[in-house]
């Protein structure tokens, strides 16, 4: 966000930061190349300047259109893999010993045998890592290889050269190309073909003669089928196989192969319909259409001879824009160019709805398509507690500052902590037995010790033997590095990948999918989550519009309840299999009996929305005034759209194709109450209702068309009805808009207050509402604001403005109806695991192509804005602008509502001096009123609400806000001190922007949902990427690492399975860094009485089998079997408390500080069993013949004592002790003691063993019981003391929750409203991080501490009503003014092609003509109640001893004016005994 005459120099990166940026997965791919313009030869011969020597040259070569999303192939897997597992600084240190074991001065076993456990961990991890990839393949393999019919024979050719497809596991590089095409004659045929001028002096057009009555609809048999090769036709092919320049055609609901231009479709405007949720997240249709010049091409044999070239510019990531041009004789003097814009393309990911068939021609493939620039390649993922074991340092992004110092040393004491901190020290041990073995060596070489007699001093030099002895050492005590550590962990975890598999409460029945671990080795980071990214169409909505209730005249309809059931499961749209909707066009059951068209279609099975209220009004059972009122309503929702109507000619169903969901399900609800649009003829509309016994036509005259500024539509409509000619202006938009234009009177302001409040119920629901109203214009009056409206739209200056200036003249003095609440249906559960996310204290950002509107919307219904929540917008602007910039909406707001945040005070939100000044008018811009449908003041109190701040960004202002890093750093600070954000209108490549800011800004781990292709870049840039495979296909389900069908399914997989994962595996790893100290311990106190020259104090086999089969069991069943809270409930526990959550979100499972605290436990229990044994066998001898005992014998002891020790310590770290768990902790000990049974019985006749006779000596020696009896309770009891101690004195949660169920075994936590109680919250109650369960649900207060919210909220204390929407406020920081709308919201293509399809036919009329019957309209559909978040306040044991203190009275609800309206309505309808 710099201002364009700002000069930047270009950072040159530093050898760190090129180091710190470096990918292991950027070695393996192709360097990417910049775009260039493209031109696409369509029956013509590449120029000569294409080829060199004969060859087409490399920029002249388009990719083929295979994705691939897989990682490894069978060349680069092996380097690729093997690079990849030696990033751990344990595999390499453990190759450096097997290396350095090969050296005979290094005195070891089969150097052969030293290697292999570093095999088996490189052959495990590669044969896990190889079946991950493996699924990938064949996900890629079915997407690849979907088909698609491809024009063929008839002498066609495509002459552009395409790079030859790497085929499932091939080369990741570049390879020879394949060009045969380049040098083919264009056929004969193209001399018939003639360049036209178009009618009117229109745009050029291809003229195609007949030939032999070849020409026909596209999709007919006889093309498909092909029988005759010779002759153009179409055929099927793979898409991997599509190629720039191909003609495709498309049928309906085919999804989009490639980038395509449209050149004709089965429409009659040459417009085809397309749904683009993969791309932006939108569920309501887009309309596209073809080339004018190119609409003849209809048959497979005129595709095939017609010559033109496309002109293209670079393909670059953004989807909105994308221009070109279509040349016709380029090789000619009459050349002729045609524009092609974005709206001429179908783009990949795509898919055709509502059209029969569409023609197009490839313009770009694979990695050149839209959806693949933005989306990122499949990255190397690695957990935060294996990245913790690593000696890499925690480097922030560079957006990362200095005054988050503190965050980047805890960084780097975490990631040095572990193998680091254990190579330090192993270095050191090293070091020590080094310098004193050579210190030593020189001075018993010169006293002639004892151990040098009879030796040669020839060519000993003790600096020498000094650096030999380091590397004994480093062999000695290489167990400190565990290597069996990480094959540990793998088995763990791909155990932990089973769990998530087989666990019943995840799987969806109804599609028969379990949830899936597609990468097994990030189960723990599941319970590290802190922010949670998540797509909404598909992903928390089900992509489907229900018409759930209205209020007309003042009276509020709500449909009866059995009929909404069944019409909401037995909706098309509801299940996913086809976007329209279906009615009949003989009225519904309720209305058969007035309907008197014989020849009538057959009635629909589903009645949708009935109101048996409704109904009986509608016919005049309220009053004559309510029924006309009813008969308008419903006549304004028939006909004030753009919807297209088609009807089948065998079922008889009407089909609706709309652009947006919401006016299907506005047009379906008025159908369902009788109202039934029967369709358009050109410019007349036909209407069947429930009173005429024929269809009513209506000639339409002009459409106002629907803006985000306006927030309104309207049409203006002629009845043609014999004696009836009236014009009606019908309208609906958003509250605050039809209010405005309402006409004054004493019931029209009457019915406007009551209006509001069902609008304000409405919007407490979260359902979406729009406003109905409508006026009767004389035809004088028609007559001269036609002619200003008609000179409006030719003007060539300031257009817009003249438009809706003259638009805003019509639509005043209105006379209201009433309004509508549609729901945009959630998926199952998201309210509620959104709740206990924010109770777990992660923070849920949702990121969607949808509009503003409806993202607050569904941020109101899914609990992620709560009613008393303060809503920041922010919205597009640049340096310069007419409205504030980004920037500066950012500085406001933190002004405004984080005074004290200290965020302006650093230097690093600012811009640099430069741009100061540039900055200077836009930061003395006022709060004044801006054109973008704010339309009230700011409150005095604003930003002083109970509930928080979200912020709310566009995609415009987020583009400025993530350009510089001052902006960059400004969004985070902003954003993350706000409860929630929603960034609305954001292409996939800003989803991945976003959560790297937060993820390397923050350096916290995220968490990325979605269900779509748009998706898959923001789930690879988390650390977690979840993909729910939905109706938007398996692109984000493949590129995830997670598989789930619910979005629900997340809780329980954060809360339980990442919960479980995490604590297991951090417990398990600090175990088994003890367990090693304790054993390399033992070794390192002997060398002080060795002279330093690593010799092992007992005998090796011991320590070859320590991490085999003396100590592995019991961590292993660790990272299994173990829960924290009780053995059979924890699952329920973890999911009723989502509170319990905030220890693994903190990282207090494995850290620094505990990793130290089980090293020093190491030392200690090392030293107790060394000097304890060995002094208890050096002070005297319990030998009967009088010998001391020697070094084997008390050696033995040792080891014996230290496995009981190492496994009992295991155990007591353990908390649900299961029958494996049992025999995990014996195990080792019974093994070992059989093992020195045994091996103490071979003889040197069998081969030599320094233990030979230890049965004769050890097991009868009271230093050996009494050494193991004493050395056990010195080593733990302190570690037991402590634990005793915390848990007694200095419980948490858990520890709490664990006695709880220890001493009531009965009771049940889950359901315990005296422990839940105080975790659940009203609406107006944001979570508080800083406070536990322990102060809550424990307190000794007398009154309950409301919770505070920590990023600036105040807690409810005035006892108002929480749906109150007065209660939350929203800020236009463009503006500086809220939104007054309530609930409203209404999805539909701006200017789109089916808008300017109408306007094109009406704007060649400008005068009025024919005449319009009276409106009138019924409707109602049921409306369950609303979804409640959070249920009643609980009350705790607390609660209960002050039960005396009376409650805060309710609010009575204010009276509801009733009657009908006096204001004038429509005329009355005719009876219906007419």
């Amino acid at each position: 966000m710099v201002a364009p005459n700002a000069i930047r120099r270009p950072r040159k990166q530093s050898v760190w930061s090129r180091m710190v940026d470096f990918k292991v997965e950027d070695i393996f791919r192709k360097k990417q190349q910049p775009p260039k313009a493209r031109t696409i030869y369509i029956n013509e011969d590449l120029p000569q300047d294409a080829f060199n020597k004969g060859k087409v040259r490399k920029d002249w070569v388009f990719p083929s259109n295979q994705v691939v999303t897989s990682k490894y192939t069978p060349i680069t897997f092996l380097p690729r893999n093997l690079f990849e597992q030696f990033r751990r600084v344990a595999n390499i240190f453990f190759f450096g010993i097997a290396v350095l074991q090969f050296f005979s001065v290094f005195g070891t076993i089969s150097p052969g045998l030293v290697i292999l456990p570093l095999l088996a961990v490189l052959l495990i991890t590669a044969l896990k890592d190889g079946y991950e990839d493996i699924k990938r393949h064949q996900s890629d393999r079915s997407i690849n290889h979907s088909r698609i019919y491809r024009l063929e024979g008839g002498g066609w050719v495509n002459p552009n050269a395409t790079g030859e497809k790497a085929k499932q596991y091939s080369l990741g590089f570049s390879i020879p190309f394949k060009f045969g095409s380049g040098t083919t004659k264009v056929q004969p045929e193209m001399d018939e073909v003639k360049i036209e001028k178009g009618p009117n002096g229109g745009p050029p057009m291809l003229v195609v003669p007949d030939h032999n009555g070849l020409d026909g609809e596209p999709d007919s048999n006889r093309y498909l089928q092909g029988s005759d090769e010779k002759e153009a036709h179409w055929k099927t092919t793979m898409w991997e196989d599509v190629r720039v320049g191909d003609v495709l055609l498309v049928r309906s609901d085919d999804a989009i192969p490639a980038d395509i231009l449209i050149c004709s479709t089965s429409e009659e405007e040459n417009v085809c319909f397309i749904e683009t949720k993969n791309l932006d997240g939108e569920t309501n249709l887009k309309s596209r259409h073809g080339i004018g010049a190119l609409s003849h091409l209809r048959t497979p044999h005129d595709l095939a001879v017609a010559p033109f070239q496309i002109h293209m510019e670079p393909a670059v990531s953004n989807m909105y824009q994308w221009n070109g041009a279509v040349i016709f004789g380029a090789n000619g003097t009459d050349e002729q160019k045609q524009p092609v814009d974005i709206l001429n393309i179908m783009l990949r990911g795509t898919v055709m709805r509502n059209t029969r068939w569409a023609v197009g021609i490839v313009l770009a493939t694979g990695e050149d398509t839209k959806i693949v620039l933005n989306s990122g390649r499949t990255p190397s993922k690695r957990s935060k507690v294996e990245r913790q074991m690593n000696p890499q340092v925690y480097v922030t992004s560079r957006t990362q500052r200095f005054h988050r110092t503190s965050h980047l040393l805890t960084g780097l004491c975490i990631y040095y902590g572990f193998s680091m901190l254990n190579l330090l020290l192993l270095a050191v041990m090293a070091v020590v037995c080094a310098i004193v073995d050579s210190i030593l060596e020189r001075r018993g070489h010169n006293d002639i010790a004892p151990w040098e007699f009879g030796t040669s001093s020839k060519g000993d030099n003790p600096n020498i033997n000094g650096l030999i002895t380091f590397g004994n050492a480093l062999i000695t005590f290489q167990n400190v590095i565990p290597i069996s550590l990480y094959i540990s962990i793998e088995f763990v975890r791909t155990l932990q990948a089973a769990f998530i598999y087989f666990d019943r409460e995840m799987y969806y029945e109804k599609t028969d999918q379990p949830t899936l671990a597609r990468s097994w080795n990030l189960s723990d980071d599941l319970g590290q989550i802190e922010y949670v990214f998540s797509d909404k169409t598909g992903t928390l909505t089900q992509n489907v519009m229900i018409f759930r209730q209205c209020s007309v005249g003042g009276k509020v309809y709500k449909g009866d309840e059995a009929h909404v059931d069944e019409g909401g499961e037995g909706d098309g749209q509801e299940n996913g299999t086809h976007p329209l909707t279906e009615v009949p066009t003989a009225g519904t059951e309720s209305s058969s009996s007035t309907a008197a068209s014989a020849s009538s279609p057959k009635p629909s099975p589903i009645t949708k929305f009935v109101d048996s209220t409704l109904q009986a009004d509608l016919l005049g059972g309220s009053s004559p005034e309510h029924a006309r009122s009813l008969n308008g309503f419903f006549n304004v929702l028939a006909l004030c759209h753009t919807v297209l109507a088609s009807q089948d000619p065998d079922t008889g169903m009407i089909t609706y194709k709309a652009q947006s969901p919401d006016e299907a399900a506005l047009v379906q609800a008025a159908a369902d109450v009788g109202f039934i649009f029967r369709g358009r003829d050109r410019d007349i509309l036909k209407l069947q209702t429930p009173f005429a016994d024929h269809l009513e036509e209506y000639e339409l005259l002009n459409v106002l068309d629907f803006t985000s500024a306006r927030k309104r539509m309207s049409v203006i409509v002629r009845k043609l009805e014999e004696g009836d000619s009236r014009i009606f202006l019908l309208c609906k938009g958003a509250d605050n808009v039809i209010f405005d234009r309402v006409k004054a009177g004493p019931g029209s302001d009457e019915l406007k207050a009551k209006t509001g409040e069902d609008l304000d119920t409405f919007a407490s629901e979260g359902l979406r509402t729009l406003c109905l109203a409508y006026k009767v214009i004389s035809d004088e009056e028609y007559t001269d604001w036609a002619e200003r409206y008609h000179e409006a739209t030719v003007q060539l200056e300031d257009r817009d403005d003249h438009i809706e200036r003259v638009s805003d003249e019509i639509e005043q003095n209105l006379r209201l109806l009433g309004s509508t609440a549609i729901e945009d249906k959630l998926q199952d559960g998201v309210p509620e695991t959104i709740a206990d996310l924010k109770r777990a204290g992660i923070k849920v950002w949702v990121l969607t192509g949808d509009k503003l509107e409806t993202a607050i919307a569904i941020g109101q219904t899914t609990n992620l804005i709560a009613p008393t929540t303060n809503v920041i917008i922010v919205r597009g602007g640049e340096f310069g602008g007419e409205t504030k910039s980004a920037y500066d909406q950012m500085v406001t707001a933190v002004e405004n509502f984080f005074p004290e945040s200290g965020i302006l005070d650093s230097p690093w939100v600012h811009p640099p001096e430069s741009d100061r000044a540039s900055q200077h008018r836009s930061d003395r811009l006022s709060l004044r009123r801006m054109p973008t449908g704010a339309s009230s003041l700011v409150g005095h109190d604003n930003g002083d609400r109970p509930g928080g701040f979200v912020l709310v960004i566009d995609g415009a202002a987020l583009t400025h806000a993530l350009d510089e890093e001052f902006t960059r750093e400004m969004l985070l600070q902003l954003g993350t001190r706000c409860e929630a954000v929603i960034c609305c209108r954001v292409s996939p490549k800003q989803k991945a922007q976003v959560t790297s800011l937060i993820k390397e800004g923050l350096g916290v781990m995220t968490l990325a949902i979605g269900d779509g292709a748009n998706d898959v870049s923001m789930i690879q840039a988390a650390d977690i990427g979840v993909g729910i495979s939905g109706e938007e296909g398996l692109q984000a389900a493949n590129a995830s690492d997670y598989a789930i069908a619910q979005f629900r399914f997340l809780k329980r997989l954060l809360f339980v399975h990442g919960h479980w994962s995490y604590q297991r595996n951090g417990n398990m790893i600090v175990n088994f860094f003890y367990k090693n100290i304790v054993c390399i311990g033992v070794l390192w106190w002997y060398q002080i009485y060795c002279a330093w020259s690593t010799t092992y104090v007992f005998d090796y086999t011991y320590l070859l089998f320590w991490n085999v089969f003396w100590s592995l069991a019991p961590v292993i069943a660790m990272g299994i079997f173990d829960r924290v809270i009780v053995l059979h409930e924890d699952a329920e526990v973890l999911m009723a408390l989502p509170e319990l959550y905030r220890p693994g979100r903190e990282g207090r499972y494995f850290g620094l500080k505990l990793f130290t605290y089980y090293m020093w436990e190491g030392v200690y229990q090392s030293a107790v069993i060394f000097f304890f044994i060995y002094y208890a066998y050096m002070t005297t001898t319990s030998r009967n013949d009088g010998y001391n005992g020697y070094q084997f014998e008390f050696s033995t002891t040792m080891v014996m004592a230290a496995v009981i020790i190492v496994n009992l310590f295991n155990g007591l770290n353990t908390f649900a002790w299961t029958g494996w768990v049992w025999f995990s902790v014996s195990i080792g000990i019974i093994l070992v003691w059989a093992y020195t049974a045994i091996y103490s019985l071979i003889s040197p006749g069998w081969f030599h063993t320094w233990v030979y006779g230890n049965d004769h000596y050890l097991f009868q020696s009271a230093d050996f019981w009494f050494g193991i009896m004493i050395a056990t309770p010195l080593a733990i009891g302190p570690h037991y003391v402590f634990k005793a101690i915390k848990v007694l004195y200095y419980p948490d949660d858990i520890d709490m929750l664990r006695w709880l169920r220890k001493t009531h075994p009965e009771h049940d936590i889950a359901s315990d409203t005296q422990i839940t109680g105080r975790l659940t919250r009203t609406k107006s109650a944001p979570f508080d991080d800083t406070r536990s369960m322990v102060s809550s649900a424990f307190s000794d207060d007398n009154e309950a501490t409301p919770r505070r919210s920590t990023q600036g909220g105040r807690p409810s204390m005035d006892g108002r009503d929480p749906r109150d929407p007065r209660l939350g406020s929203r800020t236009d920081m463009s503006t500086g003014m809220p939104p007054s709308s309530r609930g409203f919201d209404f999805s539909m293509e701006e200017r789109g092609i089916a808008m300017q399809r109408v306007q094109s036919r009406l704007s060649e009329r400008h005068q009025s003509r024919v005449s319009l019957p009276g409106l009138a309209e019924p409707s109602t559909k049921r409306r369950r109640g609303s979804i409640h978040l959070f249920p009643a306040l609980r009350k705790s044991i607390r609660e209960k001893r002050f039960s005396g203190v009376p409650p805060v009275p309710a609010v009575p609800p204010e009276k509801v004016p009733g009657g009908p309206s006096n204001d004038p309505a429509p005329p009355a309808p005719p009876s219906p005994t007419r």
